[in-house]
């Protein structure tokens, strides 16, 4: 009998289906990257997911984020997402964290999991989560800056320490060479960022949740001086 799998098992055959619905995957970040890789690892035929983020759908996100809808704006994007996944595969577990992931966060990953897609935008939760990953021996792949780029043919998977560029990977490289960490797979763009114009009235604000991992490294920073906020508009640019 046919399935929604039928025309992938013809491709890779029905020992690889049965462990794609066995596998497990940790999905950090629902948003620009992470919604796209929930929706195209539960049409793959993945089993079982967790996943982790802390906001709220919001009309910002309708350009780029696959969980965005109008009738989704508002509800919380680990849910949303959730839905999608059962809507595709009915049989398929889904755990939902909506919280905020960071050093401090509860232990969320276990030998059961397979594999982690990091897809958060604040340096030291990307640090933390390679760091836990490398302890319980889990493969991760970790996306680096895409803000303000257009050009998909610039997109190259690579080990951190090849890349060039792309201003979170030089921080993210940095961080990782003196932690004792020696590779890491990333997707990262060679394209330079589109230079965006400020008004000039215009107050730089960091994300809600930005981290500010440049120069002080306190979590939710606000300083206002001129200094820092240029540091902090040079890594929030480059972040989805």
């Amino acid at each position: 009998m046919e399935n929604q799998f039928s025309r992938t098992e013809l491709l890779i055959g029905n020992k690889a289906i049965e462990k794609l619905k066995l596998s497990k995957v940790a999905i950090f970040g629902i948003g620009g990257v992470g919604s796209f890789v929930v929706e195209g690892l539960a049409r793959a035929g993945i089993g079982n997911f967790i996943l982790i983020d802390n906001d709220e759908v919001d009309i910002t996100n309708l350009n780029r984020q696959l969980i965005a809808l109008k009738e989704t704006i508002g509800k919380p994007k680990v849910e949303v997402a959730k839905s999608r996944i059962l809507s595709i595969n009915p049989e398929a577990k889904v755990e939902i964290y909506k919280e905020f992931f960071m050093p401090e966060t509860r232990e969320i990953l276990d030998e059961k999991v397979n594999y982690i897609v990091d897809a958060v935008d604040t340096i030291t939760a990307k640090i933390e989560l390679v760091s836990r990953a490398q302890k319980l021996n889990i493969p991760i792949i970790s996306s680096m800056g895409t803000g303000n780029k257009l050009d998909p043919t610039k997109f190259e998977v690579a080990d951190i320490y090849e890349t060039s560029i792309c201003p979170l990977a030089k921080v993210m490289r940095k961080e990782l060479k003196s932690r004792g960490i020696n590779k890491l797979k990333v997707v990262y763009s060679k394209e330079e960022p589109i230079k965006i114009k400020q008004n000039q009235s215009e107050k730089i604000v960091p994300r809600k949740y930005i981290v500010c991992s440049i120069c002080c490294w306190i979590n939710y920073c606000r300083r206002s001086n001129k200094r820092h906020n240029k540091r902090i508009k040079n890594v929030y640019s480059s972040q989805n």
